[in-house]
């Protein structure tokens, strides 16, 4: 009888051999990934398919980490990035107590997620246009007590709302339309379009997004886009062009890039 230790080394090595086969830089803590959720050898093989074949690992895991926390991820739904976690460090310095918080283009709720979970008194909404994500972004918010609608960016929310927004966060789109065939494989086939798609110059949704914040937002409330650092001049003119009081904030760390615009209370 083979020791159960050896034949799980064994495994284990010839995950990691057809891993790195398929050009997988981590196969290591992939294969480790996949072997732990599989929950059958038959389920194992097809996770395995999947990621050699350039499916995300953590549309196959159904999960990804994100800001220390585990963000559920169906298929073809936008994963959330590790630059994007600056995003939420910025926001998470800026929300209060009881603040009115709105996370657009939400994806799978990612960023409103785990400022619930830091602040847990807030008061949280999301929205996206996808289907798919809306309903992924449910699972991973309505638990924390928000709530998710599907539509165009402020289309679907609460009229209520207008005039009270603390904090308005989005992770919109904002690769240019002409460069969304050099991104990955892994974002280019197996991510939605309409997430990854920000328009000729890549701002048509941030400045839909800045044009109608002013009206959301309560009197001292933030608007937050992530944005690229060859874009963020861009993105600072189109927020200061609506008003707000803005400025770029920038990790070098994790390449990251964000705008904050506040809007004044004159």
């Amino acid at each position: 009888m083979v020791n159960v230790d050896i034949q799980q080394d064994r495994n284990f090595s010839s995950v990691v051999t057809r891993l790195r086969a398929a050009g997988c830089v981590y196969a290591e803590d992939e294969a480790r990934l996949l072997m732990a959720e599989a929950k059958t050898p038959a389920q194992l093989a097809a996770m395995i398919d999947q990621r050699a074949a350039g499916f995300p690992l953590e549309q196959i895991i159904g999960w990804a980490e994100f800001c220390g926390f585990r963000i559920k991820v169906d298929p073809e739904v936008f994963v959330p990035r590790r630059r994007t976690e600056f995003l939420v460090s910025q926001a998470a310095n800026i929300i209060r107590t009881e603040d009115i918080a709105v996370d657009l283009c939400c994806g799978s709720g990612a960023v409103g997620a785990v400022l619930a979970s830091i602040q847990e008194s807030i008061k949280l909404y999301a929205a996206d246009i996808d289907p798919k994500a809306v309903q992924c972004a449910s699972r991973n918010v309505t638990a924390l007590g928000g709530r998710v609608y599907e539509g165009d960016l402020y289309e679907p929310m609460p009229k209520t709302l207008l005039g009270r927004v603390n904090l308005l966060v989005a992770n919109a789109p904002y690769v240019p339309t002409d460069a969304i065939g050099m991104l990955p494989a892994e974002a280019r086939l197996h991510e939605d379009r309409v997430a990854l798609d920000g328009g000729e110059d890549g701002l048509d949704l941030q400045r839909r997004i800045a044009a109608g914040a002013s009206v959301w937002l309560a009197p001292g409330g933030h608007l937050l886009v992530e944005t690229s650092e060859r874009q963020a001049l861009q993105t600072l003119e189109i927020f200061n062009a609506n008003g707000l009081l803005s400025r770029v904030v920038r990790s070098g760390e994790l390449d990251a890039t964000i705008v904050i615009g506040t809007r004044t209370t004159i």
